[in-house]
């Protein structure tokens, strides 16, 4: 009977785990969609900030309303620590996330802002590693696969930005990217600081993808201590929203920029129900089943999602190199998945698995076995 029920967990588990894969790549391509549907609201010259706001303060009501009525019973009390850790949180994830790429796209180009972004998982990782949630054993495959795995996944985005190649699907025109030029403010600023605009740009940049590989990494141990998964989404774009507030009080001079056209509503309607509420509380439900480092592997597949969708709602053209960097970035998604649901596998069965390059010692085994149980070598 016990086995049976062990063997019900870890059908479960399994499952659980299947559902967090395929609910981070539907939230890919809702980001995807994102950008599609946002392109036409920010050329129209909506200040960025102002849109961030109004985003995040809709998924905030949602998030807190849903984690109102469906976590009220299972939630945990809230103590200053928690507190703290929810600020953490939405100063990474939210604010620090979204304003220091604003400021470094205003100081650099989309392009390059893009390139940046694949380092995502890489920050993530080294971020695990450094607080133990994730184990690199380079002497087995399984270690092997997640440290390629990563930089598969990175050089697949990397390939996308800068390799375009000819038009394999739709027109061969070459897409018009237009550069958002930093006010006369902004230039004197990085002057003073000792570094031109674009240096300037490529360290806010940086700033942006280490603040939301810290959310990342930062959420995953949280989410055990308080496993409301919602209320802690919720409380950190209630913070975020709160120093976006502050931000605007300083970067928004003029009161019309607060007013919106019907297409900037229907914008910050998508971006704050989907990009936002949902697809946050996504993030954080499959972080507390797959890990941190697993789910930032998956944002390099919105370049490729916003190519597909591109081309099908705006006509834009699929070129070679899309099709390539995307076709790197599933290969090294496969093989951190693969690696994972190995280790997995071999905590539940508590045996080595077939490919590992070197066995359990003797030692290791007698003491186990005096323990009164067996566990799996380390990851």
């Amino acid at each position: 009977m016990a086995e049976d029920l062990e063997s019900v967990g870890v059908v479960s588990e399994r499952g659980r785990s299947w559902k967090a894969h395929t609910s981070m790549t539907l939230s890919m391509a809702f980001y995807g969609g994102y950008h599609v549907i946002t392109k036409v609201a920010l050329n129209d010259g909506v200040n960025q900030l102002v849109f961030c706001f109004y985003r995040d303060f809709l998924a905030f009501t949602i998030l807190a309303t849903l984690a109102f009525f469906l976590e009220r019973r299972t939630r945990p009390p809230l103590t200053k620590k928690l507190l703290m850790s929810f600020l953490i949180l939405g100063f990474t994830g939210v604010f620090g996330n979204q304003l220091l790429f604003l400021l470094g796209l205003s100081y650099t180009n989309p392009t390059y802002a893009a390139a940046v972004q694949p380092t995502i998982p890489v920050f993530t990782f080294m971020f695990t590693l450094m607080m133990g949630i994730e184990k690199l054993n380079l002497l087995r495959y399984e270690g092997w696969a997640k440290a390629g795995g990563t930089l598969i996944c990175v050089s697949g985005a990397i390939f996308m930005v800068f390799y375009r190649g000819p038009a394999v699907i739709g027109g061969n025109e070459m897409d018009q990217v237009t550069q958002i030029k930093p006010s006369g403010n902004s230039s004197r600023f990085a002057i003073d600081i000792g570094l031109d605009s674009f240096q300037l740009g490529v360290v806010f940049l940086i700033g942006n993808c280490i603040c939301m590989a810290a959310y990342l990494a930062l959420q995953a141990p949280l989410l055990k201590k308080y496993p409301a998964n919602l209320s802690v989404t919720a409380y950190s774009f209630f913070f975020g929203v709160a120093l976006l507030v502050i931000a605007s009080f300083f970067m928004v001079n003029e009161s019309t920029e607060w007013i919106l056209t019907r297409s900037e509503i229907l914008a910050v309607a998508y971006a704050g129900t989907i990009a936002s509420a949902l697809n946050y509380g996504i993030i954080s439900w499959s972080t507390k089943i797959l890990g941190p480092a697993l789910v930032s592997l998956y944002n390099p597949l919105q370049p490729a999602f916003s190519a597909i969708l591109s081309q099908i709602f705006l006509g834009t053209p699929i070129y070679l190199g899309s099709i390539i960097g995307g076709t790197f970035i599933v290969t090294g998604l496969y093989l951190v998945t693969w690696a994972s649901y190995r280790e997995k596998q071999e905590t539940y069965d508590g045996v080595t698995p077939n490919g590992s390059w070197i066995s359990e010692p003797l030692l290791h085994e007698k003491g186990e076995c005096q323990s009164g149980h067996t566990q799996g070598p380390p990851a």
